[in-house]
């Protein structure tokens, strides 16, 4: 038997792509391989995308509020409609439930769910509840739409496009290092007091709230540009460039230097003892996009606060690289799933 941690995330997708028969509808546009799947709506494309997550995996409710779980839960779908430069319409929520939940916490969580719906105009419009014996379950679709014209996939990047990303990187991943450390203090002491001084708020809230780029969506329809391709970053930087780069079968060459990093995550990974490079690359969970342009349409971004170049594309597929101020070039890898 194989074993499901030596073939990782990426190794299992790829295998349920490849025994998965060819669509046979003349509505469905693109299946399995991006961040949603696209539908034939007529006047525009239809997208779906679902995300699960799992406690004890992708969350852990001794320092996660369920309101800020809701939304989380809504934020990470909806982060995939983006990615497709799509707006989502409606999402459908499904929950398994345990016994140690009261209808109160059930409330909670339904809170956080109906505050994204409001922020990203979405309708709630179904779902599903079911028992679970191993903890709080959530699983959401959504659906979105975008105008044909201006549908952006992973696969079609091109040489000397300006890779951009949105805000700030590696944040989540030092958010939840402090929030990690807190809970082994109060294990060891539960008498004792959370110490997450108001200077780290922004590393808690990007790892408990964070928010999809649906605002760049908008603003690029604004200046009538459509990225050549585009993903979003829930695995790291490195993982999302590398899925973008095979998938266009190009390379790429990213700056160190350009990579942004918010002041917090400086502070917070040299307190941790990590490379604030290295939490932007691999830490994942940041919820930005990542997305390619043409050089000329670049000129039009690059006064935007919010949009950084990091780099270009390149023709050869097998040189996807981070490079130095000093000149050095390494070889990009991904951490990649294991666990979750």
């Amino acid at each position: 038997m194989t074993d499901l941690n030596a073939l990782g995330e990426i190794g299992l997708i790829d295998r349920i792509r490849q025994a998965t028969a060819a669509p046979t509808h003349p509505e469905t546009i693109r299946g399995i391989g991006d961040d949603a799947a696209v539908f034939d709506w007529g006047d525009a494309y239809g997208l779906l995308s679902t995300d699960m997550l799992v406690e004890g995996v992708h969350f852990d409710l001794t320092y996660v509020p369920l309101k800020h779980l809701g939304f989380k839960a809504v934020a990470v779908n909806v982060s995939d409609i983006a990615a497709m430069n799509g707006l989502p319409v409606q999402i459908t929520v499904s929950v398994g439930l345990s016994s140690r939940f009261p209808v109160e916490a059930v409330d909670e969580l339904y809170d956080g769910i109906r505050a994204a719906c409001e922020a990203y105009n979405i309708d709630l419009v179904g779902g599903d509840t079911t028992t679970s014996r191993s903890g709080l379950i959530i699983s959401i679709s959504v659906l979105g739409k975008v105008p044909k014209d201006r549908i952006t996939y992973r696969s079609t990047a091109q040489v000397n496009d300006v890779i951009c990303v949105t805000g700030d990187l590696g944040a989540a991943y030092l958010g939840l290092q402090l929030l990690e450390r807190e809970k082994q203090v109060f294990l060891a002491d539960p008498n004792m007091q959370p110490s997450l001084s108001e200077e780290r708020s922004y590393l808690i809230q990007r790892q408990l709230r964070p928010d999809a780029r649906t605002d760049v969506v908008h603003e690029l329809r604004d200046l009538n540009i459509v990225p050549t391709a585009m993903i979003d970053i829930s695995d790291g930087l490195a993982s999302e460039l590398l899925h973008l780069c095979r998938q266009s079968n190009k390379g790429a060459v990213i700056f160190d230097e350009n990579i942004p990093i918010d002041d917090q995550t400086y502070l917070a990974a040299d307190e941790f003892k990590i490379s604030p490079v290295t939490s932007a690359l691999n830490g994942g969970k940041d919820y930005e996009l990542l997305f390619t342009v043409r050089p000329q349409e670049f000129e039009r971004l690059q006064n935007n606060s919010r949009i950084t170049a990091i780099g270009y594309i390149t023709a050869d597929p097998s040189q996807i690289v981070l490079a130095t101020k000093a000149g050095q070039q390494t070889p990009i890898r991904a951490q990649g799933w294991q666990n979750g």
